[in-house]
């Protein structure tokens, strides 16, 4: 899954690297929400199956087809008013318990056969049928386990049906598909049946894959641009809401919620900086950000703190902040702005910063990925 530029990170590195991750396997196909994101990928080069697992606008599926795109329907209403001329595949969602998008798993009797007919007809082929696991991640394992296995069962219904009818209409076997993540990585035995996974956010680290020893893969750093002394009773920030309670040393960084930093982790977020946690005082700016270095007396202007990541012993994890926004890692990857320049390393060991690293992409790339 690259959707959502590849959870924040630049859709052209991500997929860059993923295909570096297994020579010689190329990915079965690529994930992406929309349309555009897909096209993005055809121009990128990329010519391996591209699903769409979002539901598209009706007006869009032309579009989609005509670029070679494998869309996901959720209404039969979609198909109608085509034009003649289309060709291509498409996926069917079912709805197995998240409610947002997909056929309805309770009147599958109804939906199949018309998807069937449709399918059947030149031009385009109903090609599989998947459904999304809506509690997988549930740090209960107990109530994860029995969501999945109630949304499979309803699952392998729709299937039997949808088995039976396409048999006796000589309809090819449809792939089908369930796993994300989490259901992948946790349940991984009850899933085996089926053809295919769709790792998302493990790829790019958060919680889902913590508890199996997986780490995150993305810093967020920022330089300091000022260090200052400040007397006790000193206010900081917008609303004052910090006021120092004795000689404080400060240090400003050139990041604030414009580059998609937090404004939540306003006095209860930190940083690191010369391996050292200092806390994050006063409220986040739009472009600045303040640490209270006190404790560190060598930081100096330049220096490079970091936000999410480790810097020596100490280590931010990507889920600690989403706790502290109060949301989900998820949200805090996506939510990194074009600002942010996206740099990629070509390995775990090699230094960072904002200038030189090993495997950096091309200033003009960046900004087209971000």
């Amino acid at each position: 899954m690259v959707k959502a530029n590849a959870y924040g990170l630049g859709i052209a590195g991500a997929v860059r690297t993923l295909r570096g991750a297994a020579p010689g396997e190329p990915a079965m196909g690529w994930g992406v929400a929309t349309v555009d994101e897909g096209l993005r990928l055809r121009e990128l080069g990329v010519t391996e199956p591209i699903r769409i697992f979002s539901p598209v606008p009706p007006g869009d599926l032309p579009r989609a087809w005509r670029g070679g795109l494998h869309p996901s329907l959720s209404d039969l209403s979609c198909l109608d008013g085509l034009p003649s001329d289309l060709s291509g595949s498409f996926d069917v969602e079912v709805d197995t318990g998240m409610g947002r998008s997909g056929f309805e798993a309770r009147e599958v009797s109804r939906w199949a056969p018309a998807l069937l007919k449709r399918g059947a007809a030149p031009g385009l082929c109903w090609a599989g049928v998947f459904t999304h696991l809506h509690s997988a991640d549930d740090p209960d394992l107990g109530a994860a386990l029995a969501s999945v296995e109630e949304q499979l069962r309803r699952f392998r219904v729709v299937l039997a049906e949808v088995d039976r009818l396409g048999d006796a209409a000589g309809h090819p076997r449809l792939q089908r598909h369930v796993a994300n993540s989490a259901g992948a990585l946790r349940f991984a035995d009850r899933l085996a049946s089926l053809d295919a996974v769709r790792p998302g956010i493990a790829l790019y680290g958060g919680s889902v894959g913590a508890e199996l020893g997986m780490r995150d893969v993305v810093a967020v750093r920022a330089r300091v641009t000022r260090v200052t002394s400040v007397p006790g009773g000193t206010t900081l920030g917008y609303a004052s809401t910090y006021r120092s309670t004795g000689p404080e040393r400060w240090a400003t960084l050139g990041i604030g919620y414009g580059d998609g930093l937090p404004r939540a982790l306003s006095n209860r977020g930190a940083a690191l900086l010369a391996g050292r946690r200092v806390p994050i005082i006063g409220r986040i700016s739009m472009d600045m950000t303040v640490v209270d270095v006190s404790d560190v007396a060598e930081v100096r202007p330049g220096d490079v703190a970091t936000l999410v990541g480790s810097d020596g012993s100490e280590e931010i994890a990507l889920a600690e902040v989403a706790e502290h926004a109060g949301t989900i890692d998820y949200e805090i990857l996506t939510g990194w702005t074009p600002r942010l320049p996206r740099i990629w390393l070509d390995g775990p060991d090699e230094p960072h910063g904002p200038e030189g690293a090993p495997g950096q992409i091309d200033p003009a790339e960046a900004e087209e990925q971000a």
